[in-house]
């Protein structure tokens, strides 16, 4: 009983002396302690992995159990931890409390920040052990070793067509449902994918485009006019828009199966 008025109270008398960090209970602040030695006594039974707080490994339990016991009252999207389901929330209220100092930009995120700040660093600390390729980000390096493996875990329910990455499948999937989800607000015109409506939104601007011979059409890309692989094109089929020669090319696989 009086260990819980603590809450009332805000009464934190438990002092570490090696942070000066105070807690409420004396289990907490033995927990704490780990963090200093080391130690991390409570183990996954079904992993080995191991955690310095009780709490932690309960909550790393959920991961093999498939439990996600917090749920999104907005969308019925649910997770196993409360601060992933917080996080979420800020999707539905558009709060971005995570501001860049350097350019204004903000996130929902402090991970997001992070990422975002290695733009203006220009630091990749992930490398790919197999070519020496850095990226930014875990995420990015995770991709690129399929690159070298031609793992494709992302498969096609209707036809059985994998991809590399997630993207690639559900920008692929509307090529089944006609959903073209990104519209241009000056014309209305609208496109299967975010980077055809940036390449679109060009011909509203007073930028010069330039031509590529290759292709026989106009592109706003000019600082890629060298590289056509990296120009903006359309398939002649259906006129889809697609940001590479390779995608291009799977893009007409799709007509012809």
């Amino acid at each position: 009983m009086q260990r819980h008025q603590l809450v009332h109270t805000g009464e934190k008398p438990y002092e570490c002396k090696q942070c000066g960090k105070c807690l409420n209970r004396v289990g907490s602040l033995k927990e704490h302690l780990g963090i200093h030695t080391g130690e991390k006594p409570h183990e996954c039974k079904q992993c080995g992995k191991s955690f310095n707080h009780a709490g932690t490994l309960r909550r790393h339990q959920l991961v093999h159990t498939g439990e996600k016991p917090y749920e999104c009252k907005q969308c019925g999207k649910s997770f196993n931890r409360a601060g992933n389901l917080q996080r979420h929330q800020l999707v539905h209220t558009g709060e971005k409390p995570c501001e860049c100092k350097q350019c204004g930009k903000c996130f929902n995120q402090v991970r997001s920040l992070k990422n975002h700040l290695r733009v203006h660093t220009g630091e990749k600390p992930y490398e790919c052990k197999q070519c020496g390729k850095c990226f930014r980000q875990a995420a990015h390096l995770n991709n690129h070793g399929r690159v070298h493996t031609s793992e494709k875990p992302y498969e096609c329910k209707q036809r059985g067509k994998g991809f590399k990455q997630a993207v690639q499948l559900k920008d692929h999937v509307r090529v089944h449902t006609g959903e073209k989800p990104y519209d241009c607000k000056q014309c209305g015109k609208c496109f299967k994918q975010a980077g055809s409506l940036r390449n679109h939104v060009k011909v509203h601007s007073s930028e010069k485009p330039c031509e590529c011979k290759q292709f026989l059409k106009i592109f706003c890309q000019t600082s890629n006019f060298q590289e056509p692989e990296l120009c903006h094109v359309e398939c002649w089929i259906c006129q889809e828009e697609l940001c590479s020669q390779a995608q291009l090319l799977e893009h007409y696989d799709n007509h012809m199966e």
